[in-house]
């Protein structure tokens, strides 16, 4: 390849790789400031629910870019914050907040991590206790061993 057509090529990536960035960005006509920093505070307090472990605000998919059209149409229609994160929730669980309420459905994910926790000092603690106890027999045996050879000289 010559270097000229080696420049076209690089040129041409980089102008293709500037527009998938630009179609990232999802502009809202929104009616002032504030609507846009209520939908920007709304979309933080929602999960991807492809990524997981981003908000919508943060997101990149597809579907969290549709989400946040929904939000957005809600808030068009005059929903309250309220009322479009239990529409949400209604259509895809509590799984969708990213600060889920404490329930007997969510005990797991609010409570787990601690009992996890102390299950695992638990069994340290176990295991050290063990390891002292048969420490001290060891240390026994061989302070009776040694008393016993002593008695021979």
């Amino acid at each position: 390849m010559s270097r000229a057509l080696v420049r076209l090529l690089a040129v041409l990536l980089l102008a293709f790789a500037g527009l998938a960035a630009a179609q990232a960005i999802d502009p809202l006509p929104f009616k002032d400031q504030a609507q846009e920093v209520r939908f920007q505070n709304l979309t933080r307090q929602l999960r991807c629910l492809v990524c997981q472990n981003e908000n919508l605000a943060d997101s990149n998919a597809d579907l969290a870019r549709d989400l946040r059209h929904e939000v957005f149409g809600l808030m068009q229609q005059g929903k309250s914050d309220d009322e479009i994160k239990q529409y949400l929730v209604d259509r895809y669980s509590d799984f969708v907040l990213y600060d889920p309420p404490v329930k007997p459905s969510t005990w797991l994910l609010w409570f787990g991590p601690g009992l996890f926790l102390a299950l695992g000092a638990a069994v340290v603690l176990v295991t050290i206790r063990k390891r002292g106890r048969a420490t001290r027999i060891d240390s026994r045996l061989v302070d009776n061993a040694t008393i016993e050879q002593g008695d021979d000289w």
